[in-house]
C-alpha cells in the first residue's frame, strides 16, 4: 500500500487519514495539519481501483457495498496499520481515524472488526448502509461525525443509521451538520474543537 508516514512530535497520537473516492495518501494531509500540527501522521492510499479512482474496498454501485471485500480490505487495512504501529513504535489505541467519505466508511468496518483497538475517529461524510445484528461495545470510544444534509450520496436517513451505530454501542458521540457530501470549514473548526475537550 502507498502511504506517507510524518512523524511530528514523539509519542503524539497518530492520524490516520483515509481519503475520499478518487483521493490519494496527500488530499488529507492539510486537515491534519490544520487539527493539529504536532500530532503524527499515516496517511494511506485506497488500493482498490474503480474506473481509476483509489478507493478501499469494492462497491457494486452508489451505497451498494460488496460487503464480503469491505470485510477482506478491513482485515488487510488492519494488517498494515498494526505493521506500521510496529515500524514506527506508536499504539493502536493512540490512533485517531480521519476519514472522508469512503475513508470514514473503511474506518467503521476496522471499529467494528477490531473492537476494543480503536478509540477515537473524526468521520466526515460517512456511510454504512446496514443494520448490525451484534451490538458491539464502545464505551470506550469517542467519535466525531460530520454529516450532510442534502447530501446527494448519504441520505439523512443514512446519517442518522450511523449515528444509530455508534450511539447504540454506547459511543461517547458527537455531530455536526454541514451542507452536502462536503468537508467545509465549520466542520474543521467543531471538529477541532472536539480533538482539544
Amino acid at each position: 500500500m502507498e502511504y506517507i508516514y510524518n512523524e511530528n512530535k514523539k509519542g503524539a497520537p497518530v492520524f490516520v487519514l483515509l481519503h475520499g473516492t478518487g483521493g490519494t495518501e496527500t488530499d488529507l494531509l492539510p486537515l491534519a495539519s490544520a487539527l493539529n500540527p504536532e500530532y503524527n501522521v499515516l496517511s494511506i492510499r485506497g488500493n482498490v481501483k474503480e474506473n481509476g479512482m483509489n478507493r478501499y474496498f469494492r462497491r457494486l454501485g452508489e451505497g451498494n457495498y460488496d460487503w464480503e471485500d469491505l470485510e477482506f480490505r478491513g482485515k488487510e487495512l488492519y494488517e498494515f496499520i498494526a505493521r506500521k504501529a510496529h515500524e514506527y513504535d506508536f499504539k493502536l489505541e493512540d490512533v485517531i481515524f480521519v476519514g472522508f467519505s469512503n475513508g470514514s466508511n473503511i474506518a467503521i468496518q476496522l471499529m467494528l472488526q477490531q473492537e476494543g483497538e480503536f478509540k477515537k475517529a473524526m468521520l466526515f461524510a460517512p456511510l454504512y448502509p446496514t443494520d448490525l445484528e451484534r451490538k458491539h461495545d464502545f464505551s470506550d470510544v469517542k467519535v466525531f461525525l460530520s454529516l450532510g444534509k442534502g447530501d446527494p450520496i448519504v441520505p439523512e436517513s443514512e446519517s442518522e443509521r450511523v449515528i444509530k451505530l455508534f450511539e447504540d454501542r454506547n459511543a461517547d458521540v458527537t455531530t455536526v451538520w454541514v451542507n452536502g457530501h462536503t468537508l467545509p470549514q465549520e466542520a474543521l473548526i467543531a471538529g477541532k474543537e472536539w480533538l482539544n475537550q
